[in-house]
């Protein structure tokens, strides 16, 4: 494909929903209210919030909070009943090897379906072959029932927690493996609060009432379990003391199949044939620029972030940086370093950060070697000028205080999914 189109899965859920509702879907919701989309699949956890408006009369959906991209999801819970159930076994004297393991996850998996879908069993059963030569005779049989289920999943998964809840933060030891970053708390309606606290001036900003959601869409097959849909539907009812209706569940069109839908749907919408949702980028971001200083042993220049592109930036719209120049590096090889933040959605562009904490994200590095004449690598004098394009990318220019020589760095700023 020579133009990828990214789409967040929560609105993409959401565009699934009012495919599915068709004409009906604007007596579901009214201005003022606020829907949370909350997202929980197999390995991810993602939240965002969606403004109904109005404008000439009209019904107006704007995407107003898009939460960090959460690795925690139903692979966690299978997981944690897999090592439930070697407890059990190790208890009766029985030690599982790698090989068994990976078959006690899958056969947990279906008792914890088995479970979630028919509340008249008290129990399933988890099964593991044994090893050897007799390997029906050795085969190891055992019973996760419904009582550790909602202790290990429902409790450990979905608790009880207040509006101002912190997820806590895994230690950490020295040396690590290389690997993704996952949540080191399990606990998925503790990372709920804490986005929506995160997001109170937004909720604030978009409706009258309380400074929680009106309505939710579940998506992700975590909620195919009416018992994890009714933890997070009382958490948000209990968040909300002093509103006068509890929140809104809106059907969802399909938990399995919601996102691909939703992606179909919204290619008709950029083609003019469906309700779009407004909201432009979902993020603030920003270049780091190096810190000018006498050079220190051990200690690298400290960095600083210019706001590039300020949060909900529409497609299609450009800006220059004002009141900013710096020196770029041509004709040799550099890095340069973008930060992004879902927090910080006042800033404008040409705002420049000395510090900022936990606020800001770092991504991915880009390193280039920028086209120089005569081939010599040197420091020119440059403004900034961006732009995000029809098909979500971010054009940072770097123009010559002449105007003569222009410089292009480019990356996506859609949500990758």
């Amino acid at each position: 494909f020579e133009h990828l189109t990214l789409l967040e899965e929560p609105q993409a859920a959401f565009y699934a929903w009012i495919d599915n509702q068709g004409d009906l879907w604007r007596d579901q919701v009214k201005v003022g209210d606020v829907a949370l989309i909350c997202d929980v699949g197999g390995g991810t956890s993602d939240f965002s919030l969606i403004a109904v408006g109005e404008e000439s009369g009209q019904l107006l959906l704007k995407r107003v909070a898009v939460g960090d991209h959460i690795l925690l999801g139903g692979d966690n819970m299978d997981l944690t009943l897999a090592y439930c159930m070697s407890r059990k076994f190790a208890s009766g004297g029985i030690k599982l090897d790698l090989g068994q393991m990976l078959m006690l996850r899958h056969s947990v998996r279906e008792a914890k379906e088995a479970l979630l879908s028919n509340f008249t069993l008290t129990s399933a059963p988890v099964t593991v072959i044994g090893r050897g030569s007799k390997v029906i005779a050795g085969t190891i049989k055992g019973e996760l029932t419904r009582d550790e289920l909602k202790c290990e999943l429902i409790d450990g998964f979905f608790p009880e927690c207040t509006a101002d809840s912190i997820p806590r933060q895994q230690r950490s030891i020295g040396f690590q493996e290389i690997g993704l970053p996952y949540a080191g708390d399990p606990a998925i309606t503790t990372h709920l609060a804490y986005f929506l606290n995160r997001h109170r001036d937004d909720l604030s900003k978009h409706r009258e009432g309380p400074p929680r959601p009106t309505a939710v869409l579940f998506n992700g097959g975590v909620f195919k379990a009416e018992a994890f849909r009714q933890r997070v539907e009382n958490a948000l009812n209990q968040w909300g003391q002093g509103s006068n209706e509890p929140v809104k569940v809106l059907p969802s069109a399909d938990l399995d199949l919601a996102v691909a839908r939703g992606a179909a749907y919204y290619g008709l919408v950029r083609r003019g044939r469906g309700v779009r949702i407004h909201g432009g980028t979902a993020r603030t971001y920003y270049v780091g620029i190096e810190t000018a200083q006498p050079a220190v042993p051990g200690a690298p220049p400290p960095l600083k972030a210019l706001c590039v592109v300020s949060f909900g930036m529409e497609e299609g719209t450009a800006t220059d940086v004002p009141g900013f120049e710096s020196f770029l590096v041509i004709g040799a090889p550099a890095e340069f370093r973008f930060l992004s933040s879902t927090v910080r959605q006042n800033d404008k562009v040409g705002t420049l950060l000395d510090e900022w904490y936990d606020e800001l994200e770092e991504m991915a590095p880009l390193t280039a070697t920028l086209a120089s004449d005569g081939g010599a690598a040197r420091y020119v004098p440059v403004r900034l000028h961006s732009k995000v394009t029809e098909v979500g990318t971010l054009e940072l220019w770097c123009i010559s205080r002449d105007g003569k020589h222009r410089w292009k760095l480019e990356f996506n700023v859609r949500e990758k999914r």
